[in-house]
Parts: structure tokens; sequence; C-alpha cells
């Protein structure tokens, strides 16, 4: 078989007459820059994830740094992140002025809420939980340390949308959270795109003008802002996905079920938490990212098997690049980032093919 990771053709090609269609209606109205198109898919997302507010912008890295300044992050702030993340997360932090601070995974791969009480001092002003392969951290437990410690919530949620702890979607905890729509997503447009969500009316307002450089209706610029808007066409496009978005949650739990039924009770890999297995947590499985032993010569045993996986991140945790000032040494993630490894999970993979990469897994540790 020939199994690719991720199959960006199939995103166009597959609705290729709709898309045209979409791109035409589009052209025609000159409808290019915050239409309706962008407007009405906000109150899709609103609606879905019951969240108050939700704004369209560039990408999901700025949508952390507008929350982060919006919300008063800036110079002489200490910001808390969970290493094991893109360093986007990180970034966001130190362009608004402030230090970020990286703290250890837990065995979900998820931010260590122990590891961030130990990283709070008279510095810190926020914590950002990353919410990971389509699954939320125990927010009780950071909800509880950010009233202990008068800390504000921002959540890293790009790979959550919809993503549930106890009932309650990502992205709706703290003061703000992201949205990412790069094509590889869940929910993917085709290029980058992003979206804030918020519940605080002063946020939503800030943002809403900070995206569009400060400027009001009336044309009178009040506050300095940036160029980040989540384009029309994308717009639309993501509005196609999203008729569908409920399926395709459904599909992704399917497979990673498949792939636990089938990996299961292999003592050389350490599995993602299975559909269902903690009431507390709806999972929507942006990755399906297991930890093996021997991690390299499986990728390599799989790739010439015809099976494409990827390792994230290129397999650095963000506080291992120390060029960026970071001098931390977080052990468990270390680990985590040495042995994980993402197998394909997405909208084309069959039920075959998740059984065939399962027996050549299997077979790479039988030989």
């Amino acid at each position: 078989m020939n199994i690719p990771f991720f199959n960006y053709q199939s995103l166009f090609k597959e609705n290729e007459k709709k898309f045209i269609e979409i791109f035409s209606d589009i052209g025609r109205r000159g409808a290019y820059i915050m239409q309706d198109d962008l407007s009405k898919f906000e109150s899709k997302i609103e609606e879905y994830t019951g969240i108050k507010h939700a704004i369209g912008v560039a990408n999901a890295t700025d949508a952390i740094q507008l929350l982060l300044k919006a919300g008063g992050i800036g110079i002489g702030d200490e910001v808390i992140f969970c290493s094991h993340t893109m360093v986007a997360t990180a970034s966001a932090i130190a362009f608004t002025g402030a230090t970020p601070i990286p703290v250890e995974a837990g065995p979900d791969h998820l931010i260590d809420t122990e590891s961030i009480i130990k990283a709070i001092t008279p510095r810190t002003k926020a914590i950002i939980p990353t919410q990971l392969n389509g699954r939320v951290a125990n927010m009780d437990k950071i909800l509880d340390i950010s009233k202990e410690y008068g800390l504000q919530i921002y959540e890293d949620s790009a790979q959550a949308l919809g993503a549930k702890y106890k009932g309650q979607c990502a992205g709706s905890f703290g003061l703000g959270g992201c949205i990412s729509f790069y094509p590889a997503k869940t929910l993917g447009c085709f290029g980058d795109g992003g979206m804030v969500l918020t519940n605080d009316d002063n946020i939503y307002n800030t943002i809403k003008l900070m995206r569009d450089h400060g400027r009001e209706e009336d044309g009178n610029v009040s506050i300095w802002g940036f160029n980040s808007r989540l384009d029309n066409l994308q717009a639309a496009v993501l509005s196609f996905f999203f008729q569908s978005y409920d399926k395709t949650v459904e599909r992704r739990r399917y497979i990673a079920d498949l792939y636990h039924k089938n990996l299961k009770g292999l003592d050389e890999i350490i599995l993602p938490p299975s559909v269902n297995s903690d009431s507390n947590h709806f999972d929507i499985y942006q990755n399906y990212e297991i930890e093996a032993e021997k991690r390299d010569k499986l990728k390599e045993y799989l790739s010439g098997k015809g099976v494409g996986t990827l390792i994230q991140w290129g397999g650095k945790a963000v506080h291992e690049f120390k060029d960026l000032g970071f001098n931390q040494s977080l052990p468990f993630t270390e680990k985590i980032m040495r042995n994980s490894l993402m197998l394909p999970l997405n909208m084309t993979v069959t039920d075959d093919e998740v059984k065939y990469i399962c027996k050549c897994v299997r077979d790479f540790y039988n030989d």
C-alpha cells in the first residue's frame, strides 16, 4: 500500500467542482476581505462551540498573540506554557515582550499541572495550556491554580475545535483561545487561517479593531493594530467543509478507536487515551501520536512499507531550541519527543489502511 501521512491534493480534488463554484461566486461579487462569508462563518463557530465571540484572523499564531496583547500581557511578564507544543505558542508570548516559561508535559502529552505550580514567580501573569492532538487538558486543576495565584488563562486550542472537557469546548475556559485552519487540521482551508474564541466582550472588541489596523467603522484609528484578517474566500471554503464537521469528528474518533483495538497490548508502544476512556474528555483526534521504542527505526520500517508518518515539530520541544535563550531541562518532555511518532489519521485513510498500518507496526516489533 501507499499511504501518505496526509493527502493534501485530496482536499481539493474530492470537491473540485464545488470549490470552483465558490471561487467564481466570491470573484464575481468582488467579496475578498471581511465580507458576509466571514461573518456568517464566525457565527457558525460561535453556535457550534457555545462561545460568545469568534473572530477570524490570518492564522492561529496571530490569534494567540492578539489575545495576549488584548489581555495586557507585555514587558516584564512571564507566561507559563507546555514545552510540548509548536514554537508558535512561545513566539506569540515573546512578541508581546513577555518571557515564555516552558514546563513539562504529562503522560497525556498535555501540560503537567504540578510543573505549572513550580514555575510560578512574582512575575508570572498567565498560563497557556496547549490543547494538543484534539484533547483538552485537565482544566479544573488549571483553573484552581489560576484562581489561587491570580493568573490569566489563554488556550492554545489550535488543534482542538470541538474537543471538550466536562462538556465544555476548548477555547472557552479562560480569557480566550485560538483555532488553526491550516490545511491538515480537522477543519482546514487552502492556506493559513485562524480564529480567536472568547467570551469576554472587552477582548472581543479590542481584537476586532486590532486585526484590522486598529480601525473603527468610521475609519478612526483608536489603537495600534495589525493586518491579520481571515480572507473571505478561505471563510467560504471553511463554511463548506464545516457542513460535515460533525461527521468528520465522528470518523476521526472511529479511526482512533480502530488504531487502539489493533495496537493495544504491544509492550513497546504507548497509545494515546482511547475513545471514551474518560467521560470527562471528548477528544477529536487531530493527531494519533504514539510513543514507540526504536522510534526512528519504526519510522524507517513503515516508510519502506509505504506508510507515511510524522515526528511532530521535527522532534524537538520548544525549550530545546537553545538559540532562543532557553536553559531549562525538562526530562519527561524530552523523553516524549525522542519516542513520539504520529500515524496517519485523516479523512482519506480507509479502515483497511489502518489495519495494514497496525499490522506493519506489529510485524516490526515481532521480527
